[in-house]
């Protein structure tokens, strides 16, 4: 494993190997690269730009927001470029070491993944970072979670994705460290995404038609897609408000969103089995200004999507609320707890 990492990091410092494998230019980043010369985009039997396959979004090394040191670049240097590169690959070797000191934790379901030369998945604005508005600070600091606080009075302390409900958008586009599997069915008229992480569904209409009734908020909004050359363009409203703009954890700060919250994707096929992915997100009840995503994915069809159970028998939530919740205290010290 060690020498593979190895081996890769030579090919990436060579002359060339770097520009070949990722962007090579701040232009480029966040943009759909040329298609190869000659190449043209397959189609399905109906005549609509083929997207259907499994693309794993095994990205997770490369941040949502852009780590505040590197300002406005968007790209690593080919030093830092290597070093996130084998930070990478040590890192998916936790599995390996777990079974050496026979251990079981975290190395043996996370699913890191890779890093990309660009240094964020935010490309825009420039800094490549999320800004709220004073209401959404306001907002932001309400928000609970299980990774926000030590104590848990109501189901309330926990947001969409503790409760097991969704990611909420546009978070569920965004690599996690593991059940990162997406899958594109098309049929005519629609575009359906199925995802691994909470075994979600966007069910997205092509073509005109009517909106969603403005009362009719789903946690995924309401989608509808059209086709424009190569590329799928999804625009969603609709939201509800009640999911987080980004996964909250140890590395994301809590971000909320609000009922008010535009969504507009591109799908671009560009190459074999290769999809750029663009997202722009606008809510000015809770942002100073819309930003931007965009980063490729690459059909792999042998992957294979595992069952997201979450937590086992939904008694998790329940679980955090008697052990830490004042309200049970005397209840904790009848069972022999503290």
């Amino acid at each position: 494993m060690r020498t593979f990492g190895l081996a890769v990091v030579a090919a990436l410092l060579a002359p060339g190997g770097i520009s070949a494998s990722a962007q090579s230019s701040e232009a480029e980043v966040g943009k759909p690269p040329a298609p190869p010369a000659g190449w043209s985009a397959p189609r399905t039997s109906w005549g609509d730009p083929d997207l259907r396959g499994i693309y794993p979004l095994d990205l997770g090394r490369t941040p949502m927001q852009r780590p505040a040191q590197f300002g406005t670049r968007a790209l690593y240097t080919e030093e830092e470029y290597a070093a996130a590169v084998l930070a990478a690959e040590d890192l998916g070797q936790g599995a390996d070491r777990e079974d050496a000191a026979n251990k079981l934790g975290s190395g043996n379901w996370f699913e890191w993944g890779k890093t990309l030369r660009q240094n964020s998945l935010v490309v825009e604005p420039a800094d490549g970072r999320i800004h709220m508005n004073e209401e959404g600070i306001r907002r932001a600091a309400t928000m609970n979670s299980s990774w926000g606080q030590a104590v848990f009075d109501g189901v309330d302390d926990f947001n969409s994705l503790d409760h097991c409900i969704t990611r909420g958008l546009p978070a569920t586009m965004i690599p996690f460290p593991y059940n990162n599997g997406v899958r594109i069915f098309q049929s005519p008229g629609q575009v359906v995404i199925q995802f691994e992480m909470i075994h979600e569904t966007r069910i997205i209409p092509l073509g005109e038609g009517p909106p969603l009734p403005d009362a009719l908020r789903p946690w995924l909004g309401s989608s509808r897609g059209r086709f424009e050359g190569n590329t799928l363009v999804v625009e969603t409203t609709n939201f509800n408000g009640g999911a987080p703009m980004v996964i909250v954890g140890p590395s994301n700060q809590p971000i909320p969103t609000s009922t008010s919250m535009r969504m507009v994707e591109h799908f671009t096929l560009y190459g074999p089995e290769k999809v750029f992915y663009e997202a722009w997100i606008e809510d000015p009840e809770v942002l100073a200004q819309p930003f931007k995503m965009g980063f490729p994915w690459t059909r792999d069809d042998s992957y294979q999507f595992f069952e997201y159970a979450c937590h086992e028998g939904n008694t998790v939530v329940r679980n955090y609320i008697l052990s830490t919740s004042p309200r049970f205290a005397e209840w904790r010290k009848a069972n022999g707890g503290d």
